[in-house]
This record gives structure tokens, C-alpha cells and sequence, in this order.
């Protein structure tokens, strides 16, 4: 019927027990708190006085601790389910990059290039509208 050293090999995540999950959890629960607190600490403190930098490093600690969720909570690998959840998900960002990205080009672009107005042209405006 069922053969219980079948259904270990066929999965094995299960056997490594709950001491790795529960070891797993608070690595990714301590790297969590730690990527938190840090840009909390950066803001409050201003220990940086170029905000640049601050809002850098803050993206970058962001995009860490996206990495640390995926891994540590939602067991993204390439083991789960032969790879097919990590490749859905990093199309899935890729769309997202890809939409966020054109759509901030599209913004600057149509700032960019639109015509400028000269100064009477903006009189003249007023002028059409009856606001004197």
C-alpha cells in the first residue's frame, strides 16, 4: 500500500525535521527585524547627512529584505516544485520592473520633450480664458 521510506525520499524536506524549520524561521525573522531597523535608525538619527546616499542604502536594504522574505518565509528556491514557483515569480518581478521602469520613462519623456510655452504665449491664455 503506502511505503513510508517511498514517501520520505520523494520529499525530502520533510525529513530534516522541525529544528531546521524552526532554525530557518528565526534567521529570516532576525534578518527581518535587522533590515527594518537599520533604515528606521539611518531616518531617525540622520547619521547620514547626504540624503542620497540615506535613500540609496535604504532601496538597497529594501531590495535585501525582499530577498530575505521570499527566501526565508515563502521558500522560494529552486528545489520547490522543480523551480516553477521561483521561475513564475521572478517573471512576475520582471513584469513589475518592467512596468514601474516604462512608466517612469514615459513620465520624463513627455516632461522632456514637451514644447515650452513662451511667455506671451501664456498671456495670451489668460487673456482667452477672461481671467484678468
Amino acid at each position: 500500500m503506502s511505503n513510508p521510506s517511498h514517501h520520505t525520499a520523494a520529499h525530502p524536506e520533510h525529513t530534516q525535521g522541525s529544528a531546521h524549520n524552526s532554525r530557518h524561521f528565526w534567521i529570516g525573522s532576525i534578518l527581518a527585524i535587522v533590515l527594518t531597523a537599520v533604515p528606521f535608525w539611518l531616518v531617525m538619527t540622520g547619521v547620514l547627512r547626504d540624503m542620497q546616499t540615506t535613500a540609496i542604502l535604504i532601496f538597497a536594504l529594501a531590495l535585501i529584505q525582499i530577498v530575505v522574505h521570499v527566501v526565508f518565509f515563502l521558500h522560494l528556491d529552486t528545489r520547490s516544485e522543480g523551480g516553477w514557483t521561483l521561475l513564475a515569480f521572478l517573471f512576475t518581478a520582471v513584469i513589475v520592473v518592467l512596468t514601474i521602469g516604462g512608466s517612469i520613462w514615459v513620465m520624463y519623456h513627455l516632461n522632456a520633450n514637451m514644447m515650452p510655452m513662451p511667455a506671451d504665449g501664456v498671456a495670451q491664455m489668460h487673456d482667452m480664458s477672461g481671467n484678468h
